[in-house]
């Protein structure tokens, strides 16, 4: 709930400004109703897989691009493993990775 309580204000078209996601994705380790409760409770519609049926829910093309992103900067050693205690210059390589990640993209797309 912290997490969904840190979202930063979502821009979307012109008018009064959304200030939240119309829905958060979760896997099934958060399938509970006191999670799908809390979250009705901020206004956002809760697609959380369901424990006990089989996989196929639909979530995962969505779940997919997530789990790709992390896969990518798994490749980084060092944001893997993380060797550095500050944290904002564990976020500077993060976003030096991402920068690569996407230079990387951009490049492959001639």
């Amino acid at each position: 709930m912290p997490l969904l309580h840190a979202i930063p204000k979502v821009r979307g078209k012109r008018g009064r400004p959304r200030q939240r996601p119309d829905a958060v994705l979760a896997d099934r380790g958060y399938d509970h109703d006191k999670y799908r409760r809390l979250v009705r409770g901020l206004q956002i519609r809760p697609l959380i897989a369901r424990r006990g049926t089989e996989h196929g829910s639909g979530l995962g093309k969505q779940r997919w691009v997530v789990e790709q992103t992390f896969a990518l900067l798994h490749a980084f050693r060092r944001l893997r493993i993380r060797w550095e205690i500050r944290a904002d210059i564990h976020e500077a390589f993060l976003s030096l990775a991402c920068a690569l990640i996407c230079w990387r993209r951009l490049t492959s797309l001639r």
